[in-house]
Formats: C-alpha cells, sequence, structure tokens
C-alpha cells in the first residue's frame, strides 16, 4: 500500500463524499462551464488538502466529522483549484499533473472567469450555511497567498532577497493554504480557539517545509513532474541559493546575481548555477531548515491522544519531506 493510501485509509468514507459533494458545489447551469468543471475533477490531484481538513475534525473530534466539516473541505478545494487556474494563466502554463491546462484548451479569458466562478462558489457556499467563522478563515488564506505571489515577483525583479523575507513569501504563498485546511477541519468540530490556532500553526509548519522540498527538487536529477533548474531560469529565489548568496565572496555573488538576471536561459550557465549552490551547501542548510519545520509541526501534535487520525497526519508530516513529486 502506498503512502497516500495509508494517509487516506482512516478517512476513505469521508474523502468518497467529499468527492461527490465537491462536484455538486461546482455545477451551473451554463452548458461551457460544466463541461470545465467535470474536466478539473477527473483530473484531480492527490487531494491533500481536504485530507488535511478530515484527519484534523477526526483527530479532535472522537473520530466525528459534520456537515460544516464537508462544506470546509469542499471551500478549501474550490479555492485551491480557483488559484491553480489563475496561476497557470499567470505562469503562462500549458500542463498541469500531466494534463493540458484550463488555459491551454479554452484559452485564457475563458480559464480567468473559470477561476472567478470556482472562488465565487466557494465563498457562496460558507454565506448560504452560514459559516463566516469558516468564510474568516478562507478569506484571509485568499488575501495571504495573493500578497505572497506579488512580494515574490517584486524581490525576483530585484533579487534583494534575504531569508527572512523568502520565509514570508512561502509562509503566505503556500503555507497560508494548508493552515487554513486544519485550521478550518478543526473549527468545523470545536470551538476552542486555543486548539484551533494550534491546528493553523501546526498546518502552517508543514506548508513551510513542503515549500522548502519544492526549492530542493529544482537541484535534483530525480524529481518526476517538476524539470531542474526551472527556478532559476524564472528568476525564484529559493531557499538554497539565498543561503549561498549571503555566504559567498562579493565576486562570487556578482556572478551568481549576474547569472540568474542576465543568463538564465543559458542551459550550460545554469547547470554551472546549480553546481555552484550544490557545492556551498544550499542543499544541506535548506534541507536543515526543512526538517527543523517538520520536526516543529510534530511537536504540537505531541499532546493529543493517541489515535490513527493522528497517526495518519505524522505520516503526511513524514510525507511531505520525503515525496519524490
Amino acid at each position: 500500500m502506498n503512502i497516500t493510501s495509508q494517509i487516506k485509509r482512516p478517512i476513505q468514507v469521508e474523502m468518497e463524499l467529499f468527492e461527490k459533494k465537491f462536484y455538486e458545489s461546482m455545477t451551473s447551469k451554463v452548458a461551457l462551464l460544466n463541461r470545465i468543471t467535470y474536466y478539473i475533477v477527473n483530473r484531480k490531484g492527490k487531494q491533500m488538502r481536504p485530507m488535511f481538513v478530515f484527519l484534523t475534525a477526526k483527530m479532535l473530534n472522537n473520530g466525528a466529522v459534520n456537515e460544516r466539516t464537508y462544506r470546509g473541505a469542499s471551500v478549501i478545494e474550490l479555492i485551491h483549484t480557483a488559484t491553480l487556474v489563475h496561476d497557470d494563466v499567470v505562469d503562462d502554463s500549458n500542463r498541469r499533473r500531466g494534463f493540458f491546462s484550463i488555459n491551454a484548451l479554452w484559452k485564457n479569458k475563458i480559464a480567468v472567469l473559470v477561476g472567478d466562478y470556482l472562488l465565487s462558489k466557494g465563498l457562496l457556499l460558507s454565506i448560504d450555511n452560514g459559516d463566516f467563522d469558516l468564510l474568516r478563515i478562507i478569506s484571509v488564506a485568499v488575501r495571504e497567498m495573493s500578497e505572497g505571489e506579488l512580494l515574490q515577483i517584486e524581490k525576483a525583479r530585484r533579487l534583494d532577497i534575504v531569508e527572512d523575507i523568502y520565509y514570508e513569501i512561502i509562509r503566505k504563498k503556500t503555507a497560508t493554504l494548508i493552515a487554513s485546511c486544519c485550521a478550518l477541519g478543526a473549527k468545523s468540530v470545536i470551538v476552542d480557539e486555543i486548539q484551533v490556532e494550534n491546528m493553523r500553526k501546526f498546518g502552517e509548519l508543514i506548508g513551510m517545509a513542503f515549500q522548502i522540498k519544492d526549492d530542493l527538487f529544482d537541484y535534483t536529477e530525480d524529481a518526476i513532474g517538476k524539470p531542474t533548474g526551472i527556478d532559476i531560469k524564472e528568476q525564484k529565489m529559493t531557499l538554497p541559493l539565498i543561503y549561498v548568496l549571503n555566504h559567498c565572496t562579493p565576486k562570487e555573488k556578482s556572478w551568481l546575481i549576474n547569472s540568474i538576471k542576465n543568463h538564465n536561459k543559458d542551459k550550460k550557465r545554469v547547470k554551472e548555477v546549480i553546481a555552484f549552490v550544490k557545492n556551498n551547501n544550499g542543499l544541506q542548510y535548506a534541507e536543515q531548515k526543512m526538517l527543523q519545520f517538520q520536526q516543529e509541526a510534530l511537536q504540537l501534535l505531541q499532546h493529543y491522544p493517541d489515535s490513527e487520525y493522528k497517526d495518519a497526519l505524522i505520516l503526511m508530516v513524514n510525507y511531505v519531506i520525503e515525496r519524490k513529486i
């Protein structure tokens, strides 16, 4: 049994019912929209985000979930899908998980409108059911994700990024959505704000580790699904690179910045940058930081009673840093 099947096992029933509810939450009277949403649903990924919602809720509520939990999982998946559709337009990307992206098949205008539609469906699902507490959690995540992306674009232009700014970018861009999954799962079943915040923090730490793992894929040949050196080509400042930039000689720093700014499409030069980062402990440092976030996340689970849901969350934390894709 692969690791995702093991993680899903304690929430198998919920995940199957969730898929039906999620598809229902997307339906529209417009045939074109239904065709596109059907395409999206049939090319779903691992569904890590709803898994976090259900596992958190079941761990905190003696294995029980409710309709609010299902709505929370649907909302987060609607919002996440909307951001992916918009991201593909922003990045001019024609592929998503090995399939054609929405913008590749239906062009940018339709892709942007579909993203807007999914976002509005998510917000209305919360409003129509009076889940204003859940809506607040989601809305904060959407705001932070937009801020994170824009902060990254601003910093990429100047390449003047320091480690603290990098953490702020990935916290907003990636970690905030996983944090909101765990907070939503908790909030759907309990009212204790301390526990909700504890689970939000847990999700945030996993999200930080998840993004650093993604950064490391840029320097390894064995990662599936992401070509080596793609972040350098896109002038994205990742943790291995930031570390090396801040720990090399002024001459080396100047060469690195020049390479990223002016030679980022030159395959030979990109390979040289990758080799330089590897030889100057960039990967080692990033791995160490990733493990630090992982350990902090695991510590937050320690005081909860043992259960199959807690075990699955621990598996999830470990999977985040051991995955090959």
